[in-house]
């Protein structure tokens, strides 16, 4: 049993992808950000090269990834405890990658940074504490906020852009180049807006359909449009799209320090499904650490 560590994509993808589309709604942001960086290139979340790695089990058979795209900190699957502290103790040893935290489900994050901030002498924070959700049947806000909705176009950069900074400024979860964010989803028509007399008052996005998964990413009402019920029309048509056109499992985040998005989503059918947690590794010196890829 072992981890085999790579900064080979086509050979991560030929390893673990089986791994990967087996479990679709546990590994989302795994499957979002390969299929990002197989679209886009290395580059796609920063200057540095990823590495990506897979746990190989006992019998032969990969039980468990992570990847790490620079900056950002290590993005883990489920993992054995062994196999989570095994990791821990390699990227300890190899010495290569800046491990500034760990993105994982609940329990493996808290393996992984029990054993990391033993070796490394250093501390570990709660950055973020995410939910992830599972649309069950979909329920749209009744009665729906006067308005339609339509697929964003290039004609709506601009204004997607300054939409997608406000998220990030908002929310932390979005870091990088806002413009490659909108041109990535732009390229497969992946922005719904809600549109009320012809003017956009919120979006939706959604992720590439990977093995019948897709994930609802960047729900943004600007701020003096809220409270009108727009980001829920926008959310429940983009996922209600998303069914009609045969995803099986539509996903979506929220951090659970904000209530309203949890109920709202909840509301619209979505039913919780895991909770992840974003951690910071603290030294003497270090800087403040980004917080995770985008979605």
């Amino acid at each position: 049993m072992a981890w085999t560590v790579t900064y080979d994509l086509e050979e991560f993808r030929a390893a673990a992808g089986g791994f990967l589309r087996a479990h679709p709604a546990r590994n989302t942001t795994l499957l979002t950000v390969v299929t990002s960086l197989t679209v886009a290139g290395s580059g796609r979340y920063g200057a540095e090269p990823p590495v990506y790695g897979w746990w190989t089990g006992g019998g032969g058979a990969v039980e468990g990834v992570f990847l790490c795209t620079p900056p950002y900190p290590p993005l883990l699957s489920a993992l054995s405890g062994e196999a989570a502290r095994a990791l821990a103790r390699t990227l300890a040893r190899d010495g290569e990658l800046k491990v500034t935290g760990v993105n994982a489900g609940r329990e493996t994050a808290e393996t992984f940074a029990a054993t990391w901030t033993d070796l490394a002498g250093a501390m570990s924070t709660v950055e973020q504490t995410h939910r992830l959700y599972r649309l069950d049947a979909l329920t749209p806000p009744d009665p729906a906020p006067p308005g339609r909705p339509r697929t964003a176009t290039t004609a709506d950069r601009d204004l997607l852009i300054t939409w997608c900074e406000g998220f990030a400024r908002e929310t932390g979860a979005l870091r990088g180049d806002a413009a490659a964010q909108v041109d990535d989803k732009l390229g497969h028509d992946g922005i719904t807006l809600w549109e009320l007399d012809g003017r956009p008052v919120a979006c939706a996005g959604i992720s590439r359909t990977i093995a019948g998964m897709a994930r609802v990413s960047l729900v943004y009402t600007p701020p003096e449009l809220r409270g009108r019920g727009y980001a829920g029309a926008a959310t429940a048509a983009v996922s209600g799209a998303a069914r009609a056109a045969g995803v099986q499992e539509v996903l979506l985040f929220t951090d659970l320090d904000n209530p309203t998005s949890n109920a709202l989503y909840q509301r619209l059918g979505y039913r919780p499904l895991e909770d992840h947690l974003l951690l910071s590794f603290i030294s003497a010196g270090s800087a403040v650490p980004e917080q995770g890829p985008p979605s």
